[in-house]
């Protein structure tokens, strides 16, 4: 079968003396020049009527469908990128019936690859690294159609219940990827000859790719591209820019991209091997970058990944917790109680790593929206705000700057007592009063004293406006009817 497919090969007339390693990109030929060109002479109606299966790019002498087994250590390349040649064809697997026999051909040919590749073969030549980037190039690079794109959703939740769409030519594209890990970890693979083929457009086209609606593809992306941040450090510059170019058009303008999560995740093991002290590029990235993360609706989906990577900016660094938690009241979410648990939930993560001096300068705002998360009445937010008071970190620092602090929150937590309709809210609320109670008891009854004072002044106010508005209303009955029903009136005291 494979013989009757090579017989349909497109075939290019060879000069004997042509150097096959200087020429890679000629058709197969497993004949000699004469017995080719004789073919050519036969065949050429027939191959008229039919379109090249696979392409001619292929080294002249070397039959691609041989075995690495089957020839010499010296043609091992050449065979290679033979092979490689052969694989530059992309076929249409939305319709599972064509092609049936040139797609198995392409697959047991990748695989052949990936085999050759794994088995620590001899150094890549330049033409075998340009063959190899080409080959994965064409298969792998292609733009995603419109309707496949995630549309803008409401809530995080729904983009977690969305079924995911999978990639119909996977089972090639699979391979493709694999043979692309093992190629560019492979160590007969020099970084100082390949970086002009693994070079910018190249790392801007995979990062693109992170797009992919297919979770699968994207898994295999970030193993990819972090292999290559690792290998070629001249692109890790230039990797880090076009990964913030992805947030900075997802954050400021459509808030649609499906591999935030799986980009965040590579960044998240960058961080950790940035020396100290961190430089200014880097502070930038987690200013203009990172903290704005939290403004999207969709933050649901890659907030784990997020919060993971500013807590390594703050382990290396501590007094960037100032800077993060002020971002943080910036993006503070007013109407989904959901993101404001998952905010409660890395404000905790950021107290426990920051330090004392850092803390009193943003301890007055930080504490105020506390308190408003303590009234809130979403139980979930209130919950997750009284739980603070249950981390022994978050307790000293509220302890050395209760003065304060608790004035701040503690009328929060004379209404919860009084208001609150959740009882689980209820009882925390009574044991964080009774925790501050043990802390300082009588600048808890100097607060109580002083919630009374502001609640008596409050309700002064109200039955003052009550008074008021009772007075006009007497007033205006008292006055006769307009005898035009559009006329203005005014009424005197």
């Amino acid at each position: 079968m494979w013989k009757q497919i090579l017989n349909k090969l497109p075939r290019k007339s060879q000069k004997p003396e042509q150097d096959s390693s200087k020429n890679p990109s000629f058709g197969p030929n497993a004949l000699s020049q004469t017995s080719s060109q004789a073919n050519e002479a036969n065949n050429a109606a027939k191959r008229a009527s039919t379109a090249a299966v696979f392409p001619s790019n292929v080294i002249a002498g070397i039959e691609p469908l041989l075995a690495f087994k089957d020839v010499s250590s010296s043609e091992k390349m050449n065979l290679f990128i033979s092979k490689v040649s052969l694989c530059c064809v992309v076929f249409d697997f939305t319709d599972p019936t064509k092609s049936v026999q040139e797609k198995e051909i392409k697959r047991a040919t990748l695989l052949e690859l990936v085999d050759f590749v794994s088995q620590n073969p001899p150094k890549f030549s330049e033409p075998a690294i340009l063959a190899s980037c080409k080959m994965c190039s064409i298969n792998l690079f292609r733009s995603f159609p419109p309707n496949r794109r995630l549309s803008n959703k409401s809530s995080s939740e729904n983009d977690n219940d969305d079924e995911p769409t999978f990639e119909p030519a996977w089972s090639h594209l699979q391979i493709v990827y694999d043979f692309l890990l093992k190629f560019v970890t492979s160590t007969s693979l020099e970084a100082k000859t390949s970086k002009k083929y693994i070079n910018h457009s190249f790392i801007l086209k995979i990062i693109e790719l992170f797009d992919s609606e297919d979770p699968r593809e994207r898994d295999c992306l970030k193993a990819v591209l972090h292999r290559i941040y690792g290998k070629f450090m001249a692109h890790r510059p230039f990797l880090r820019k076009g990964i913030s170019n992805v947030f900075y058009r997802f954050v400021f303008e459509t808030e649609k991209h499906n591999g935030i999560a799986e980009l965040l995740e590579i960044f998240g093991s960058v961080i950790t091997g940035f020396a100290l002290p961190l430089k200014e590029e880097h502070k930038i990235f987690l200013w203009r970058a990172l903290i704005p993360l939290h403004k999207p609706k969709s933050l649901g989906v890659y907030f784990q990944q997020l919060s993971y990577c500013v807590i390594q900016f703050i382990e290396k660094e501590p007094v960037l917790a100032c800077n993060v938690i002020e971002g943080m009241l910036r993006y503070w979410p007013i109407t989904s109680s959901q993101k404001e648990v998952m905010f409660l939930g890395e404000l905790e993560e950021i107290l426990e790593l920051i330090n004392m001096a850092e803390f009193q300068k943003i301890m007055v705002p930080l504490f105020w929206r506390i308190r408003h998360c303590i009234n809130s009445y979403h139980f979930q937010v209130a919950e997750r705000a009284l739980f603070l008071w249950n981390n022994d970190r978050i307790i000293n620092l509220i302890m050395h700057n209760r003065h304060i602090i608790l004035p701040i929150i503690f009328p929060a937590l004379e209404s919860n007592a009084k208001n609150h309709w959740n009882h689980a809210v209820l009882n925390l609320t009574l044991n964080v009063k009774k925790m501050l109670v043990e802390m300082d008891d009588a600048l808890v009854l100097s607060c109580t004293f002083n919630c009374q004072e502001a609640q008596d002044t409050s309700n002064l106010a109200i039955e003052r406006r009550k008074e008021i508005w009772d007075r006009l209303e007497n007033t205006a009955s008292l006055q006769p009817m307009p005898m035009v029903g559009n006329t203005a009136v005014l009424v005197t005291h």
